[in-house]
């Protein structure tokens, strides 16, 4: 898109004797790549920092974990690439169950291509002290 402005820029100048329209267009050209500069920054920033790649994702798969008093404990959700997280949970249940149990709740999400659950029994641990 740069070189097309430039081109336009240059032919405008020649043709019409515009010869303003080569640094206009070169200025136009600067914002075009400032534009593109920091949409680049952001996305690569937030990979970089592991940032939760989707806030939705991550109370979805929060629901489907938090079955019949499980609770979860830790979450770690990251960007693998396109389309693709992984994820780190841990699952803390007065009844634990084998953590293959608790990849099928999250079978029906897409986009999850690398799944470790942790799982830790306590007993008691959704009950209210008195």
């Amino acid at each position: 898109m740069t070189s097309v402005l430039a081109i336009a820029g240059l032919l405008a100048g020649r043709y019409f004797g515009w010869v303003w329209m080569d640094p206009l267009m070169a200025l136009v050209g600067v914002a075009v790549i400032m534009s593109w500069s920091v949409g680049l920054l952001r996305s690569s920033g937030r990979v970089l920092l592991d940032m939760v790649p989707d806030r939705h994702l991550a109370g979805h798969i929060r629901k489907c974990l938090e079955v019949d008093g499980d609770r979860v404990c830790d979450l770690h959700l990251w960007r693998l690439g396109p389309g693709h997280a992984g994820l780190i949970a841990g699952v803390v249940s007065d009844h634990p169950q084998a953590p293959s149990a608790y990849k099928r709740r999250l079978e029906r999400i897409g986009g999850l291509s690398h799944v470790t659950i942790e799982v830790h029994a306590c007993e008691g641990h959704g009950r209210k002290a008195a």
